[in-house]
Order: C-alpha cells, then structure tokens, then sequence
C-alpha cells in the first residue's frame, strides 16, 4: 500500500530511521514490524519518493494480497490496515520532521503585503480559508486546508495549501510540493503545500509573482 502522501508534508531524518530499526537495502531503507499478535509483519521501504508498505505472513512469508486490494472489505483486513496505519504513523511521529509552515507563511502575508486576509465564504467547505487582496480588491493567494484526495492522493489526511496565480504554469508543478490549482483554473492558477517539505523562499517568490500578476 502507498503511503507517500506522508513524503509531502514530512521530512524524513535518516539517522532516526536507523536507530528506529530501518536498514538499507538496494537503495532503499526497510523495516519489518510484526502485527495482529505475530501472526504478520508488515514490511516499510522508504525510497526517496515513495513510501510504501506490504504485508505478510510470519510463517510462510506469503504475501497477504487483500492488504493491497482497494475492493477488500472486511473486519481482519481492516484490522490489519489499521495496525500497519499506526506503525507508519509511529514512524512517522519518530523519524521525519513533520510541521506546516501555514503561520510563518501568514505572517509573511501580513508583513511585506500588509495584507490583512478575509473569508468571504460563511459556510462549509470554505469557513477556514482565506483570501488575500491586491489593492485592486482582487486576491493573489487563497489559504484552505483540504484533503490529499484533492490533489490526487489516496488520503483523506487534510493539509494546508495556498492557491496563487502563476506563468508557466506546467513548468512550475513538481506535484511534490506544487500543483495544478485546486478548485480553480489550472492554466492560471497553481496549488503549493503550506508543509515542511516546501522551499518557504521560494514560496515567498511565487506569492510576489502572483501579486504582481494580479495586480497587472
């Protein structure tokens, strides 16, 4: 099962992965953490791009194939998806750096913009986000917290974006930490991770670009 969503809010520290358990093995770092009372382990490799976990059996080292099957329904499948959920989560808790930069951010909104922010939206899915205005009234960057789902993930883990309008914008998107626009024009308009994976300079540069471009 994919678990590389994880990659695009959180860092990983290799040195806290060894000492958690992980070893390297042809370019990648694995571990296997047994589950439902040692009756499976399930296996952990994290590569540079992916993050990715499989289950097996402990007395045969058969592969649990319902683990991987989306269709798969049923109280041990879904106890053994839960445990192995926790482990990645453990993991997760122990060896990446994992934290938004959505209040550094707003605060360099409010700094070199003096933009105050405001939520024209009073309802539900909109009541969290807000929209920062150019002095022509028209807004450069919307700040929402969505779902992975939406960018085309399997998980419904919410996450932090900023919507901002951009040039060139295939060329822009690494789908790591830059998107095409959620909810809005994709030819015009990109979606940027308001995580630690992000380059927060860089971030900066295309909120300035999407002001001027608005503001044009």
């Amino acid at each position: 099962m994919d678990y590389s969503y994880i990659l695009n809010t959180s860092v990983p520290q290799k040195e806290k992965l060894l000492a958690y358990g992980f070893t390297e093995a042809d370019g990648n770092l694995v571990v296997k953490k047994e589950i439902a009372d040692s009756q499976f382990y399930a296996e952990i490799k994290l590569s540079e791009k992916t993050l990715t976990a499989d289950v097996f059996e402990t007395a045969t080292d058969e592969k649990y194939v319902l683990f991987n099957v989306a269709s798969a329904h049923g109280a041990f499948v879904g106890q053994i998806r839960s445990e192995v959920q926790n482990v990645i989560e453990e993991i997760r808790d122990k060896c990446f750096i994992s934290r938004d930069i959505k209040e550094k951010y707003v605060d360099f909104l409010h700094s070199y913009f003096n933009a105050p922010g405001d939520n024209p939206w009073a309802e539900e899915p909109y009541n969290s986000s807000t929209v920062y205005r150019c002095p022509n009234n028209k807004w450069f960057a919307l700040i929402m917290q969505i779902k992975f789902k939406n960018l085309g993930f399997e998980s419904d883990e919410p996450v932090w974006i900023v919507n901002l309008k951009a040039e060139k914008v295939e060329s822009i998107t690494d789908k790591k930490s830059i998107f095409p626009a959620y909810h809005m024009n994709k030819k015009y308009w990109i979606t940027v991770l308001l995580t630690a994976v992000t380059d927060f300079e860089k971030l900066c540069e295309l909120t300035k670009k999407s002001f001027a471009l608005v503001q044009k």
